[in-house]
Formats: structure tokens, C-alpha cells, sequence
């Protein structure tokens, strides 16, 4: 487990205790960005740790912000990684943006990234947004149609100055020049800039609530220092825009990090409330814990934990090489969010529903947590289209992840099984990857392929980085549940040796439970009434109460013979 988070200093404060589920929309909001703008300052970043994604910088994604308030590490990483990150690569042709970084990382101003379109998504290529170069050299930043309008990024005002990187096509004279990044002025705290409007999204609901909203430009012109990037057409403006966008990417494997302190509080959760919760009779009541049923969901989630921490660092080592090819570190990325995103998205709903009706409720941060999953699912990358794009492109041979160190592992075995069986599948239709027979046949098989290839990298990387035996078998059997018709069919691991594998790693690790869970150190950041006697009597000590002196008369109650002409006319 990693060293006590930067921010453990402010896990009691006032900030940091609120009951949100009692406030206003815009109470939450602004103690989001509050919040979000403490945990930055906390980590101390500067451009440097941004550009070169210093240890500090994955630290930041890794914090336990994310476990009290989805909102605010959404917040946090926006304006580290993706504003800041993308202005900051153009810093050293423009020295100008350098104050402008520091005003980011010290959050003195919001920042903001507007890249998604309501009509394209992540078809990112075909973006709308119109940046027209003036014979002044300013450019006219516009939204020609209803569907180029920006999706998602919070725009309205919230207190302080608000920048955004938005991205548009650059036009000049009547050639398209492709698209381009241009720093924009939104808002100044208080009321919209001229010629930019924002529209407030409702709630998404489940989540603490961020201020999503759609945002249109009208002839806002912008200097012509606005732009990041060269005015010259591309050679290739498929390659240019990837480079571009890169942060994106950086993203992809920054915000999937930022699902493991959720899965340990979940398995926190889940292991205390088990430990406390008991059923049977008088003098012979046992906890829950007590049950396999139960212990196999929440023991599966902490060998997983120890599993993907190892995956992770193993990850940012790879990605943080600028050396190897950005195809492939493109690849990692993709890989450790596609495998960690269904890990923490089986968790959330395995465990909650093993706390009964107490794992509905918000209060007790279960479903919270699942909702906030469910967008890191989608934000920077939706994983299925990740999954498309990466096994698509290695099938064909462009390039590939790097190869297992042990060929005959059950996970690498199955990981060369699927590709094969699908490589093969694709030979038959050469030079025709979007075909429709590819759409049909391999399309759906794409994020099987991708998940197999995360769990042979993970336990290979928990095996290098000496983890427990015991929680890599029980990571091994969580894992080849997955897909045990393949394990039966092509090297004899039925569900007996599945049962047994199991069984034997589940027995070995229980004992441990509480130590493990104990050593992940997530309670000053859980705020669930259920963990323990005193935070649930306490909590329902603030419930509001309702009593009386009401006396309600009930009509006398008993069988009534009708006469003939009542029974007649009910009749």
C-alpha cells in the first residue's frame, strides 16, 4: 500500500466532514470546488509535475478525495491534467502561458476542457466548433449549429475566474486546417464573457452533483495568442490531433487510478459492517462475516486491491516513459482502466447488495461511489470504445502490449487463446476491418480481449512485486470466472478446479481480513453510519423526528351481515 495520502491533514476538517446529503445543489457544488481546490494545493504540483508526470502528480489521482466526493477529484483532475496539462506543453513557445499554469496548479483560476460535442462524442474528428482567423490575426470563435454545442464541462460562474481550453476547428480563409486548441476566458466568477452561454444541466443523479453544463460560443473573439499550436496546415491531421490531445490519453490512466481508493473504502465498508452486523437467536448471534457468501465478495475485492495497486505502479512507470511508443502507452492506459473499471463497477454492486437495504441508501456512500464509477467508465475514454479501438488496432499487427513473461499461466494462456481465435477470425476478411462481418464477430469480442490482456498484466505485476500468494490465487480464480466455458474447453480448468482454487485462497485470506483492511486506512475518509454502533446511533440521533398527540378514530371492526336491499344494490 502506498505512504498516508498529502491530504490526511484535512480529512476532519469542517471542509472535508459535511453531511452532504442535507444540502442545496449549490451548497454541494461549492464545497466540491472548494474541496477540490484545497486537495490540489495540498499536492503542491508544478508545471514541471505535470509535464514530465512525477510520482506527486499520479499521487494526486490516487487520493482519497475521490472516496468522499466524486465531484471534487473530477474537478481536480480537469484542472491538473487536462487544462493545465495541455496549456502547459505549449508553455515553451509562449512564456506567457507559464503564469497562467501557476494560476491553475495554485487554483487561482477554474479550468476547464471543452473537447466533447453534443452531436459527436467521441467522434472527436469531426468536431464543428469554428475558430475563424480575422485579417487582424484574432480568430472568431463560433458554435455554427445546436450540435456542435460543448457537452459536459462545468462552465458557469463559481467564484472564481474561469479559463477553458476549448476545442475548434481552425479555418482560414475558406481551408479547413483541422482542429486546434484555443485558450479561452469563460467567466469571471461572477457572470459569463460576452458571446459565451451556459446552460445548467440537471442533476445526474446519485453522485455529488457537479455543475454540467452545455456551453455555445457567439463571435467571441479571441487574440491571436489564444491559440496552442502552429497556424499551418498538418501533413497528417489524424496524427497532429492524437499529439494534441494527449492529455486525454493521460487522462485515460489518471482517472481509472482514481477508482482504487473507492474500491478500498468499499471493501472497507463492506468488511466493517459485516464484522458488526449479526443474526440468530439470543446468546448464539454471529456476524455476517461468518457466511461464505458473504465473505466472497468482499475477500475478492481485497485481493483485487492488492492486485491493481501493483498493476498501477507497474503502469505509471510504463506510461511515464516517454521512450516507448505512444501507440503502446496509449495501450496500458486503455488496458488498466478497461480492468479496473469492471472490477470496482462488480465490487460496488456485489457488496452493496451483501449490506441488504442499508447498501441503497447515499448515506452509507456505497451507491454514491457505483455512480461515480459508472462515469469514470465513460470520462476520458468510454472503455467499450477503448476496447474497440486497441484490440481492433492489435489484431491487425500495428503494434501490441507487451508480450507475457510466462507463457503458460492460466491468464496468459487465455489472453493468446482470444487473440488468436480472433486474429484468425480477422484474416478472413483482410483490408476490411470495417466490415460488416468484423462489426458482427469481433466487435463484441473487443473488450473480452482487452480485460484478459489487463488481468495477465496485473497478475504478472503482483507476482513481481511480491504480493501475497494466497490474494494473487484468489485474484486468479475472481478472474477466470470470467470466462470458465474458454478455461473448460481449451485447458481442462473446470469449475471443480475453480471451486477448489478458490476455496483454498478464501480460507487463507479471512483470517487476514481485518488486518488488510485495516492497513488500507480509508476510515478517516468514510462517512457510511454503518461501520460501527456509534456512527449509526449517532446518525439516526440527526434524523428529523416527527411526534404527537394525534387520536384517530377507526370505524368498528368485524363481520357485518347486509340486509337484502344493501346487499341488492352492492350487487
Amino acid at each position: 500500500m502506498p505512504s498516508p495520502p498529502r491530504t490526511r491533514h484535512l480529512a476532519g476538517s469542517p471542509l472535508f466532514t459535511p453531511s452532504m446529503h442535507v444540502l442545496s445543489r449549490a451548497e454541494q457544488s461549492r464545497i466540491s470546488y472548494n474541496r477540490a481546490r484545497e486537495t490540489v494545493r495540498a499536492y503542491g504540483l508544478t508545471m514541471d509535475d505535470i509535464l514530465t508526470l512525477s510520482p506527486k502528480f499520479w499521487e494526486l489521482h490516487q487520493d482519497p478525495l475521490a472516496v468522499l466526493d466524486g465531484a471534487a477529484m473530477t474537478l481536480a483532475t480537469i484542472q491538473v491534467n487536462l487544462t493545465a496539462g495541455t496549456i502547459a506543453r505549449h508553455a515553451s513557445d509562449k512564456p506567457e502561458l507559464v503564469s497562467l499554469v501557476e494560476d491553475l496548479l495554485a487554483y487561482r483560476k477554474h479550468g476547464q476542457f471543452l473537447l466533447t460535442e453534443v452531436g459527436h462524442g467521441l467522434d472527436i474528428a469531426n468536431l464543428e466548433t469554428t475558430a475563424m482567423l480575422q485579417p487582424s490575426g484574432d480568430f472568431i470563435l463560433n458554435t455554427p449549429t445546436p450540435q456542435a454545442a460543448k457537452f459536459m464541462p462545468p462552465t458557469i460562474p463559481a467564484g472564481l475566474p474561469t479559463i477553458g481550453v476549448v476545442w475548434a476547428r481552425l479555418l482560414v480563409s475558406d481551408e479547413d486546417r483541422g482542429i486546434r486548441p484555443f485558450v479561452v476566458a469563460l467567466n469571471d466568477g461572477e457572470q459569463m464573457c460576452a458571446g459565451v452561454k451556459s446552460r445548467l444541466l440537471p442533476e445526474r443523479g446519485g453522485t455529488n452533483p457537479l455543475n454540467h453544463s452545455i456551453t455555445t460560443f457567439h463571435d467571441v473573439r479571441l487574440p491571436s495568442t489564444a491559440i496552442l499550436g502552429p497556424l499551418e496546415a498538418y501533413n497528417s491531421p489524424k496524427i497532429a490531433l492524437n499529439h494534441a490531445i494527449w492529455r486525454v490519453v493521460t487522462g485515460t490512466l489518471a482517472i481509472g487510478s482514481s477508482t482504487l481508493p473507492a474500491m478500498k473504502a468499499t471493501a472497507t465498508i463492506g468488511a466493517m459492517y459485516s464484522l458488526r452486523r449479526r443474526v440468530g437467536p439470543p446468546g448464539k448471534r454471529v456476524p455476517i462475516i461468518h457466511f461464505r457468501t458473504q465473505q466472497i465478495p468482499i475477500l475478492t475485492l481485497v485481493a483485487r486491491i492488492h492486485v491493481m495497486e501493483a498493476f498501477l505502479q507497474w503502469c505509471t512507470g510504463i506510461f511515464s516513459d516517454t521512450t516507448i511508443d505512444p501507440r503502446v502507452r496509449h495501450a496500458i492506459a486503455g488496458i488498466f482502466k478497461t480492468t479496473i473499471s469492471e472490477h470496482a463497477n462488480t465490487a460496488s454492486i456485489d457488496i452493496s447488495d451483501r449490506c441488504g437495504v442499508q447498501g441503497l441508501f447515499a448515506y452509507n456512500q456505497l451507491t454514491t461511489m457505483h455512480n461515480d464509477a459508472r462515469g469514470i467508465v465513460i470520462a476520458e475514454g468510454d472503455v467499450l470504445v477503448l476496447s474497440i479501438k486497441l484490440a481492433t488496432e492489435m489484431l491487425q499487427g500495428r503494434y501490441c502490449a507487451p508480450a507475457p513473461k510466462d507463457h503458460n499461466s492460466l491468464l496468459a494462456r487465455h489472453e493468446i487463446g482470444l487473440f488468436e481465435e480472433n486474429r484468425a477470425l480477422l484474416s478472413q476478411f483482410p483490408h476490411q476491418h470495417r466490415s460488416d462481418e468484423v462489426n458482427r464477430l469481433i466487435l463484441p469480442q473487443c473488450q473480452s480481449i482487452i480485460e484478459a490482456i489487463g488481468h495477465r498484466m496485473a497478475y504478472e505485476a503482483a507476482v513481481a512485486a511480491g504480493v501475497q500468494q494466497d490474494l494473487i490465487n484468489l485474484y486468479v480464480a475472481s478472474v477466470v470466472k470470467h470466462d470458465l466455458a474458454w478455461y473448460s474447453e481449451n485447458v481442462d480448468f473446470g469449475r471443480r478446479a475453480l471451486a477448489e482454487l478458490e476455496t483454498e485462497a478464501l480460507d487463507a485470506v479471512l483470517p487476514q481480513l481485518s488486518s488488510l483492511v485495516t492497513k488500507m486506512e480509508m476510515e478517516p475518509w468514510i462517512y457510511s453510519k454503518i461501520v460501527s454502533d456509534e456512527s449509526w446511533d449517532a446518525f439516526v440521533e440527526t434524523c428529523p423526528v416527527f411526534e404527537g398527540n394525534a387520536l384517530v378514530q377507526f370505524p368498528e371492526i368485524g363481520p357485518k351481515v347486509l340486509d337484502a336491499k344493501a346487499t341488492a344494490t352492492a350487487h
